[in-house]
């Protein structure tokens, strides 16, 4: 979709912090994170929510789920990790993701406000590499 910011990224047409490159789907990280290092994970084809995600993609889609989930621990020595998604209310992009954020003991992350962050000039491109480099190694 044309309007649409993730597969503008998708197709190219916008710069992102690539983690996870594949061939269904595609993760990269929030521009605006709650913690450095959360990722977004969308599939390739635009499907609006979970309930439309088609059953062919699911697993695909939690595995990688899962291997980010490890990799914000090993690459970045988060202590584990919050996964989440929203279905229409609060989904701020109109195409499914998934949001994996770092979390660590006492990072002060309550309940659902989730303060946003900024990363400093090229900052993003060294946790994206070291999300890559964890990813790579498991």
């Amino acid at each position: 979709m044309a309007d649409c910011v993730f597969c503008t990224i998708i197709a190219g047409g916008a710069e992102a912090d690539v983690v996870l490159d594949e061939p269904d789907l595609l993760a990269f990280l929030d521009r605006r994170p709650v913690f450095k290092g959360h990722v977004l994970l969308v599939p390739r084809d635009h499907i609006a929510t979970l309930p439309d995600l088609p059953a062919g993609q699911r697993d695909g889609f939690l595995a990688a789920a899962q291997r980010l989930s490890s990799a914000v621990v090993d690459g970045l020595g988060a202590q584990g990790s919050f996964v989440a998604m929203n279905n229409v209310v609060s989904q701020s992009v109109p195409h499914l993701h998934l949001h994996v954020v770092p979390r660590t003991k006492g990072d002060g992350l309550r309940g659902f406000f989730w303060p946003r962050t900024r990363y400093a000039a090229g900052e993003s491109a060294d946790y994206a590499a070291r999300l890559r480099a964890a990813l790579e190694a498991s």
